[in-house]
């Protein structure tokens, strides 16, 4: 019975693994079917490369340029202010915190993980919008920025829990061997704690940029939601996911502007893919 237990469980967990897999082949192969058809009328060069963006123009102009630069533009602001944040809480939580306060703040950090992103784009809009408005003397707080600091404070929770799971995983002996070298805590940390946990925070980092790619609602509340290319930060911008929920809902089923913006989730899939594979590679590498 122990061994027929073992069996039905195992083949349970393959046939769960072999389904998650099937259910994104499926998702990738309905947008490919809804997506590639707007490629009969633009070809995909005038589609990635496109400026402009107006879909219920005649003729409509489906450039997706300056939605793919304003979710790099967000990204990028939002990986600048999250990385360091981030790894330097992770090395705090796993070695410098006491034992007590360290349970505490992981509880924090996983609390932070589970405010829904409607609410955070909603404290973003009556906070940080003004905040940024009048610390930078802007006509409107509706910028990139906004957007890359929210971002990542939303980003923050995944990378300083895998970061910090990184860190613990690391044998213990080899910090003592470096300081028993002499070595101070400081540089023990920094020398050898993180260059052999240095593809789990890489792997961290990977996963909180996808977080980042994948946000729709608090972007959507307080970019600006402008479908212009971006020349800085203090700009109002439009991202990917963004354009997809303020327009699906009133695009007309079968028409070009419906098929560009399922072509815009066949470029966002495949961003999230190529990070997620960059992860688990990372995640994965042999010292």
């Amino acid at each position: 019975m122990r061994k027929l237990r073992e069996f039905i469980i195992e083949k349970l967990v393959l046939l769960c693994g072999l389904a998650s897999i099937f259910f994104v082949v499926l998702i990738f192969l309905f947008l490919l079917r809804e997506g590639l058809a707007v490629f009969k009328t633009i070809s995909p060069s005038a589609f990635l490369a496109g400026k402009s963006w107006y879909p219920i123009s005649e003729p409509p102009q489906l450039g997706i340029l300056p939605l793919i630069l304003g979710s790099l533009v967000v990204t990028f602001g939002a990986a600048l202010i999250s990385i360091p944040i981030g790894v330097g809480c992770a090395i705090y939580i796993a070695e410098i915190a006491p034992k007590r306060l360290k349970e505490i703040l992981k509880a924090g950090i996983e609390l932070l993980a589970a405010i829904p992103s409607v609410v955070l784009g909603f404290i973003g809009m009556v906070t940080l919008v003004p905040f940024v408005k009048t610390v930078f003397h802007l006509p409107t707080g509706l910028t990139a920025l906004s957007g890359s600091i929210m971002l990542a404070f939303m980003a923050m929770p995944t990378i300083v829990s895998i970061a910090e799971d990184a860190l613990y995983s690391i044998p213990k002996t080899y910090k003592e061997g470096a300081l028993a070298m002499g070595a101070t805590h400081w540089q023990a940390i920094w020398r050898v704690m993180l260059r052999a946990a240095s593809s789990g925070i890489l792997a961290a980092i990977m996963l909180g940029i996808g977080r980042v790619i994948g946000e729709t609602m608090a972007v959507m509340m307080i970019t600006g939601n402008a479908a212009v290319i971006p020349h800085s930060l203090f700009v109002p911008v439009r991202t990917l996911t963004a354009t997809i929920a303020a327009e699906m809902g009133e695009a007309v089923i079968g028409s070009e502007h419906y098929f560009a913006l399922f072509a815009i989730g066949i470029v966002l899939f495949v961003i999230s893919f190529a990070i997620n594979v960059t992860a688990d590679l990372f995640l994965h590498k042999r010292q």
